[in-house]
């Protein structure tokens, strides 16, 4: 088809006549790019990919707030505090004294204080190195974290409050996979002193 037999058969077979020619450009949200070369997608940006996963893990979290309360009849709800130190030489205390603000200001009841060592063991060092290497222990593998997640199962508790996202994981997977477990498997909700923000690029 020439674009003369494009014209006789009105504008919109022209369009797409000319978007194959190249010489149209689609810049809407979600369309092809053409010009010249190949058609190609809008990027987007590593940052705003960051900002939107950390909104669905918080709406996620929240959707799973939402259900508990939703069963509650009028009464406080009973959260556990969990805490994650650095090292086994560090104490929870600074971070149970802010918990404890924030459980009193939402009216929640702490009904246990739970913490887990981030490292709890250092295997050997490397050679031509000083530092030890640490084992990264995940959630489901912490005693305290455990022993909040049987409390939660037998209705002992309604919630985990924690300071941060990091207590529980830095990796959006496996902390998307903990909201989750504790919701439908322990109907359960965390709640976060403060709320997710993007993790920075490595």
């Amino acid at each position: 088809m020439s674009p003369h037999d494009a014209i006789k058969h009105g504008p919109d077979v022209l369009s797409l006549v000319a978007f194959d020619w190249g010489r149209e450009k689609h810049t809407g949200a979600g369309s092809p790019i053409a010009g010249n070369d190949h058609p190609r997608w809008p990027r987007t940006s590593p940052r705003v990919k960051r900002q939107s996963r950390a909104g669905q893990l918080r709406g996620f979290r929240e959707h799973f707030y939402r259900q508990v309360v939703d069963t509650q009849d009028d009464q406080s709800l009973r959260v556990l505090a969990y805490s994650l130190v650095p090292t086994p030489r560090a104490r929870p205390d600074e971070d149970w004294g802010t918990l404890q603000a924030e459980a009193d200001q939402l009216g929640y009841a702490i009904a246990a204080r739970l913490h887990d060592v981030a490292v709890p063991v250092t295997t050997t060092y490397f050679p031509a190195s000083s530092a030890s290497q640490g084992v990264y222990t995940p959630p489901w593998d912490r005693p305290g974290w455990r022993e909040a997640e049987r409390q939660l199962r037998e209705g002992l508790a309604d919630g985990v409050i924690v300071l941060d996202r990091h207590n529980i994981s830095s990796d959006d997977d496996e902390y998307d996979a903990v909201i989750k477990h504790l919701g439908e498997h322990c109907r359960a909700f965390l709640h976060l002193v403060i709320s997710e923000e993007p993790v920075a690029p490595t």
